[in-house]
């Protein structure tokens, strides 16, 4: 039967439950920024594009560098307040304003499917654990800020696109729960009706949020340089980030800034190669649009035919296409791997960095049919990749040293652990990193060798929920590591002289492991 979207979940149905919701932030033309306060129509709006068929969707409403330097002041004067309020009534104000998001979870979700393709049970989850997380910080918050303090003055937060509840507005809320004001540029890319509905929610609970929109270079002095700011938290590449990077370090100030490696899954002297092909298969969720994914197995060579034998059919079986479409209105929405990348400039970009790594030498062991799709008859689907492996990518194309953040895995064949190490440091540092092997003390030996953060064995590692820590090695991160009382004492001030874990200028300390 013909594919429709189901009744509902189109998008003009979603911004009209999103006015009757927040009308003040849903205009009929436009979204509003949130500032001072109050939601204004500052800014230009633009136009956007959903990358699920290219419907036309709400675009962030851009302010500029001189509006962005007044919103900062005016956080500056809410911090002040805020943090001299009573831990309890911040509690109970965010625990309500959560209350509120998990009554708008399908709404809040459904908006992540269409600005930024996430297939149902992706966006749930997003929201799920944007909102139990946070709970776990209230339900322990008295304890987590014990004997500590607000930072002196606000926490300003530039994150990427792809996950804007559980990571942006989560870091956003304990941030609050901690006791300061927040700061957050919506990402440019897609996520800001989803952000804009939180806020509203947040804000009508009186937690002081402010949230804009606009150009990362326009909006850095202010986001990144005001000296009113106390902590930058930053999420993204390593191209933007770097610039991010010089300015705060600089400046002495909080900061945290998490940005992109090359996650390597190692196999060697392995073979439980079922349990292998479950991991290959999970790691496509969401196109590998994470900044855990994992785009890279180092093989022994001698088990490469193993190997393949297991890694073709798990990527064969990958299902991907509208996040929206049924057969029926009363069927239930698809269970796919991965709807669209971000937008079809990236899907164009990874295609050219595909096509360029082949012609130089590399060998495609699998190139996926983006016609296999599950699609809507006649919808646009510049935006969808579908999976790809190449053997052996050449050491002058970004494969060989970069994360693709898409749908495409590299594969490196080794012959000593030397090479396996080598291979699987190749970025300069990582988030995570596992090892396929069936020795654990020799797995574990190899770990400590790993430049990643967290590394598995015989597992997948991820960013992590509630207690788990998180951060990065190498060039992967910078300033304090989050996660569990972590990212508390990230927000917060300790006794005079304390030394936080995370990777500073000066030094790099990690918790115990």
């Amino acid at each position: 039967m013909p594919l429709t979207i189901k009744p509902g979940t189109e998008w003009s149905a979603l911004y009209g439950r999103c006015q009757r919701c927040a009308p003040e932030a849903f205009h009929d033309d436009r979204l509003a920024n949130y500032w001072n306060a109050e939601w204004t129509r500052d800014g230009s709006p633009g136009t956007a594009t959903s990358p699920v068929d290219g419907t036309t969707i709400a675009a962030p409403p851009r302010v500029n560098g001189a509006t962005a330097e007044r919103a900062v002041r005016a956080s500056a004067d809410q911090h002040q307040a805020w943090a001299a309020t009573p831990i309890a009534e911040r509690r109970a104000r965010v625990v309500s304003a959560l209350d509120e998001m998990a009554d708008h979870r399908d709404l809040l979700s459904l908006l992540l499917v269409w600005e930024i393709g996430k297939p149902w049970k992706a966006a749930t989850t997003d929201v799920d654990r944007c909102v139990d997380g946070v709970r776990w910080y209230a339900d322990g918050i008295e304890s987590m800020v014990d004997g500590r303090a607000p930072l002196d003055g606000p926490v300003s937060n530039i994150a990427s696109w792809n996950y804007p509840m559980s990571v942006l507005m989560h870091a956003m809320l304990v941030q609050a729960l901690a006791g300061n004001a927040v700061i957050a540029k919506a990402p440019t890319d897609g996520g800001v009706s989803c952000l804009t509905l939180a806020t509203a929610i947040a804000a009508r609970h009186g937690i002081p949020l402010t949230l804009i929109s606009g150009s990362g270079s326009e909006l850095s002095p202010a986001l990144v340089n005001a000296p009113e700011l106390g902590c930058v938290s930053f999420v993204g590449g390593r191209g933007a980030g770097s610039s991010v990077a010089a300015s705060v370090i600089q400046s002495g100030k909080r900061h945290m800034l998490e940005q992109e490696g090359l996650n390597c899954w190692g196999v060697w002297e392995f073979s439980d190669w079922q349990t292998l092909g479950t991991h290959i298969r999970k790691s496509f969720d969401y196109a590998k649009q994470r900044c855990t994914a994992y785009p890279r197995y180092v093989v022994q060579r001698s088990l490469f035919d193993k190997f393949l034998e297991t890694y073709l059919p798990a990527v064969r079986d990958i299902s991907f296409g509208h996040p929206l479409a049924v057969e029926s209105p009363d069927d239930p929405l698809p269970a796919l791997d991965f709807g669209p990348l971000i937008n079809d400039a990236k899907a164009k970009e990874l295609r050219d960095v595909v096509d360029d790594a082949i012609a130089r030498g590399g060998v495609p062991l699998y190139q996926g049919d983006t016609g296999q799709g599950r699609f809507i008859e006649g919808q646009q689907t510049s935006a969808y990749f579908a999976p790809v492996t190449i053997l052996d990518p050449p050491a002058p194309s970004p494969l060989h040293h970069a994360e693709p953040f898409g749908p495409v895995d590299s594969i490196v064949l080794v012959d000593t652990e030397a090479e396996l190490l080598s291979a699987m440091n190749a970025s300069n540092g990582a988030l995570v990193a596992s090892l396929a092997c069936d020795d654990e003390s020799l797995a574990q030996r190899l770990a400590t060798e790993v430049q990643a953060f967290k590394v598995g064995i015989n597992r997948p590692r991820s960013r992590g929920d509630r207690d788990e820590v998180f951060g990065g090695k190498g060039a992967s991160w910078h300033g304090a590591f989050v996660g569990g009382e972590l990212l508390v004492q990230a927000v917060t001030q300790g006794p005079a002289g304390e030394r936080i874990y995370g990777n500073f200028p000066s030094y790099s300390l990690y918790p115990p492991a």
